[in-house]
């Protein structure tokens, strides 16, 4: 993960009664392996919060992505870059935050992509043992608390792809009005809702497997095969690709889920972002006795299948269109 420029800003914030003040630094760090290894921890922390995504607004058009051009094609030094954008977000910080933090600001390569990912770094009291084995109080970064962060895929942006969400920012529960400036500042519009999008593609999956009526185990595998590729993109900070991922629901008709969604009203792009919290809940139930087998998807309980735990009994409100004419023979 090579990293090409990275800089540290501080912004202050005082007792309330005197505005937060950015503390710029001169230039960028210099290369280190803490360094690496502070933006990898960094990327594992972004992937498993909850994010907004979307792209540069056109109209009105978004000063740090005019900057970042400039900072791209030579015109404009990362330290002059990411100083601008601070200052941008020191009333934002001082208007929603109870503290201030470190501006961190990292751009960098990941195999053949390059991304530039922003972070407000907050610490935390700890402790640690010094060189005699006593206790001693330790401050660290705390990379959980990250109220404010972004991350952005250079390279699609450039490219000006019509479907790929290049631009992901922090949207922390409660957070709602601080979420929305910071998109302002950045200039970035929401392009879509990542756990909404998950939803609608879990939903076409299920339709798919329901028009399928494929067996039991084929069920389970092809479940397991989604939702490990949908879970490796989240953490990866990559969108979900729908042609990949037909590929992987069925090796043998690579293009027949691609093609289930197209010719469905499900709205979906080409690829969407992944939400992890979704796909987390997208397991399946399955349960075997006295000659009875049920499996259904866990996302099904409580709309499609009802569970009444008085009566111990399961409703089904849609039955299998294979079960169905199976029972209608019978009849």
């Amino acid at each position: 993960m090579p990293i090409l420029h990275s800089i540290i800003h501080r912004i202050d914030k005082g007792d309330g009664e005197t505005p937060a003040r950015l503390v710029p630094a001169d230039a960028p760090l210099s290369p280190s392996t803490a360094l690496d290894d502070l933006l990898a921890k960094l990327n594992d922390a972004y992937h498993g919060k909850a994010k907004n995504w979307g792209r540069f607004a056109e109209e009105p058009p978004a000063a740090f992505a005019a900057e970042l051009a400039e900072y791209l094609a030579g015109e404009r030094d990362f330290a002059t870059l990411t100083r601008a954008l601070a200052e941008r977000l020191t009333p934002l910080i001082d208007d929603h935050l109870p503290v201030g933090g470190h501006l961190l600001a990292v751009d960098h390569r990941q195999g053949d992509a390059r991304y530039l990912i922003l972070a407000l770094l907050h610490h935390r009291e700890g402790f640690a043992i010094d060189e005699s084995l006593g206790v001693v109080p330790d401050r660290q970064l705390n990379l959980a608390q990250m109220t404010l962060a972004a991350r952005l895929d250079i390279g699609q942006w450039q490219a000006g792809s019509a479907s790929h969400p290049y631009l992901s920012w922090t949207r922390d529960r409660g957070g709602k009005k601080l979420a929305e400036a910071f998109a302002e500042t950045l200039g970035a519009r929401e392009q879509r809702d990542a756990g909404e999008e998950t939803r609608t593609l879990l939903k076409a999956f299920s339709d798919y497997v329901e028009h399928e009526d494929l067996p039991e185990e084929a069920s389970r595998e092809k479940t397991d095969a989604l939702v490990d590729y949908a879970s490796d993109q989240a953490r990866l900070g990559e969108p979900i690709t729908l042609e990949e991922l037909s590929e992987l629901v069925d090796e043998e008709r690579p293009k027949a889920f691609y093609e289930h969604i197209r010719n469905s009203d499900y709205g979906l792009a080409p690829e969407i972002p992944p939400d992890k919290r979704t796909l987390n809940q997208f397991r399946r139930f399955t349960g075997r006795a006295a000659g009875v087998s049920i499996s259904f998807d866990s996302h099904l309980l409580g709309a499609a299948v009802e569970y009444d735990e008085e009566g111990d009994r399961l409703i089904i409100k849609k039955v299998p269109n294979g079960l169905r004419d199976q029972l209608k023979r019978r009849q």
